[in-house]
């Protein structure tokens, strides 16, 4: 039997404003801003904070209605990469007290979300992290986010069910509402071979249910659509989030740009918001411009109640890179995440 969520604030803007915006890229925008390759976003916190306001404030004057804290890669296990395993606590109390300053400001209500991402090891049997190690880690960064005012745990870009459930239980033994999304990259699967139907139930047994579910990041706008109708489907009823790389990335010599547009993240909107999405926003690549041209798309949608089904979405957004998930086998367990260190999210 589920308890209530600790005070829920997705909950009661959406029973305001029906669907809401989340934000854009965060690594795309910071390498425009300085940061290079390698180098861990979460540091700017204490060393460039001007530049993670300027983050955040791009995002609210485009219109968000969630913004995500800089802390993707907040956990212990990460910062390792960089020495700053013994900074958890301030590097994610910094990255919620800035994102908070600036939806402070905001004439508005902005919901300031902290971001969780994976632990980058693989858990027990298939590596050497303990289930109950991998919450300890995610409670960890928690309670530096929860210190420094965030209000949600957002737990994304995840392919381990293990490593889903080990962070769900952090937020809830630190106080928090969470949500958690998966990033369906590998044959409409999780890398760890987790279907977008299943994204539901990982959860269910625990004492309190997540506010929200869904997807994040991928392979661009089709495949994710794709993934949501999935989900949509399995549970009509629940929240469920999709946010969307900008298209697919392409290299031009040694940078990396992505190929949508505004028009094209614009569409993608429209096509969420009728495939039953609450909650919407851009990954990877996903600029200011694209942020406020999805707002004005959002606002301006009027949905006609008809879900769309794949041969739509691929007429109006563009090919599926993957079979859907439903079309594909088991996917594997073993292959190591491609992710980058600083993510995007």
């Amino acid at each position: 039997m589920h308890q209530p969520a600790p005070d829920n604030p997705i909950d009661a803007l959406i029973a305001q404003k029906g669907i809401l915006l989340a934000d854009g890229a965060t690594g795309t925008n910071l390498f425009a801003m300085g940061l290079e390759s390698g180098e861990a976003p979460e540091l700017w916190n204490e060393d460039a904070p001007e530049k993670i306001e300027a983050l955040h404030q791009g995002f609210v004057d485009a219109g968000a209605d969630i913004i995500l804290t800089n802390s993707f890669g907040g956990t212990r296990h990460r910062l390792k990469l960089h020495n700053a395993q013994d900074r958890v606590f301030e590097l994610n109390r910094k990255a919620a007290e800035i994102a908070c300053r600036v939806a402070g400001m905001a004439e508005r209500r902005v919901i300031v979300a902290g971001s969780v991402g994976p632990t980058g090891e693989l858990l027990v049997p298939l590596g050497a992290l303990t289930y109950e190690e991998a919450v300890e880690a995610f409670a960890e960064q928690m309670e530096g986010l929860k210190a420094g005012g965030a209000e949600v745990a957002w737990i994304e870009t995840m392919s381990a069910p293990d490593e889903i459930r080990a962070a769900a239980e952090a937020a809830i033994r630190v106080g928090l509402p969470y949500t958690y999304t998966g990033s369906f990259d590998t044959a409409g699967r999780t890398m760890m071979g987790l279907a977008p139907k299943d994204i539901h139930a990982i959860v269910d047994d625990l004492p309190q249910a997540p506010v929200a579910v869904g997807a994040n990041c991928g392979v661009g706008a089709p495949d994710i659509l794709a993934s949501l109708l999935d989900m949509t489907e399995a549970r009509p009823h629940a929240t469920v989030v999709v946010k969307g790389n900008c298209g697919i990335p392409e290299f031009r010599g040694t940078e990396v740009h992505y190929s949508g547009t505004p028009e094209l993240m614009s569409d993608y909107v429209r096509l969420a918001v009728d495939a039953g999405a609450r909650i919407i926003g851009g990954c990877c690549g996903t600029s200011f411009a694209h942020l406020a041209a999805m707002r004005t798309a959002l606002d301006e949608h009027q949905p006609t109640g008809a879900r769309p089904d794949i041969d739509e979405i691929v007429a109006r957004v563009g090919p599926l890179r993957n079979r859907p998930a439903a079309h594909s086998g088991a996917g594997s367990a073993t292959r190591r995440s491609r992710r980058s260190r600083t993510g995007d999210h």
